[in-house]
């Protein structure tokens, strides 16, 4: 514990390590929607967040579990394929809204290159989202695609991410611009 009386405490959620105060401003001196995304044991969580009045708005959301719910999607729900569809669908849902841009808040989270959360990134911008990125950073077609889990597991992911990414396609160009069904 500090003895000394110039010993300024810092702020609870800044000791529990839950948030970096300085990123979040620069993030919130932007004015842009928030990419937040975020990784637990089970799946992923990504959220458009719109920040007002220090307030945080949630635009849109969508997790990777409900990929297996709508979709019926039959692989697990935390790897490369599971995260692109994770992001294609809230770019979809983000461009319903009138979301045109918005830039990446990762938390704490150390994201690493060609990883998780930069698949979720490449949905993002598939489905017409601008996220400012570098490209060496985005995963391989491949990978994303999920070869790698049929090369190693030999189950056949590769048509069946093909599969759901043409159905997403199909259901959110079915609407029109008023967000209703034709």
């Amino acid at each position: 514990m500090a003895t000394s009386k110039n010993y300024i405490v810092p702020l609870r959620r800044r000791r529990e390590g839950k948030t970096n105060y300085k990123k979040r401003l620069a993030y919130l001196l932007s004015g842009k929607p928030r990419l937040v995304v975020r990784i637990t044991n089970t799946q992923f969580i990504a959220q458009i967040v719109k920040s007002e009045k220090g307030q945080d708005y949630v635009l849109a959301q969508f997790n990777s579990s409900s990929l297996k719910k709508k979709y019926g999607w039959k692989y697990a729900v935390k790897n490369l394929p599971s995260a692109y569809l994770t992001g294609l669908v809230l770019g979809k849902i983000a461009l319903q809204k009138g979301i045109k841009e918005v830039i990446l808040d990762v938390g704490l989270r150390k994201p690493h290159r060609k990883g998780r959360i930069y698949a979720l990134v490449k949905g993002i911008i598939d489905a017409g989202v601008s996220v400012p990125y570098d490209p060496t950073i985005l995963p391989d077609e491949s990978r994303l695609k999920g070869e790698h889990i049929k090369a190693y597991l030999g189950k056949d992911v590769v048509s069946a991410f093909e599969e759901l990414k043409n159905k997403i396609e199909n259901e959110f160009t079915r609407t029109d611009k008023k967000g209703e069904k034709k």
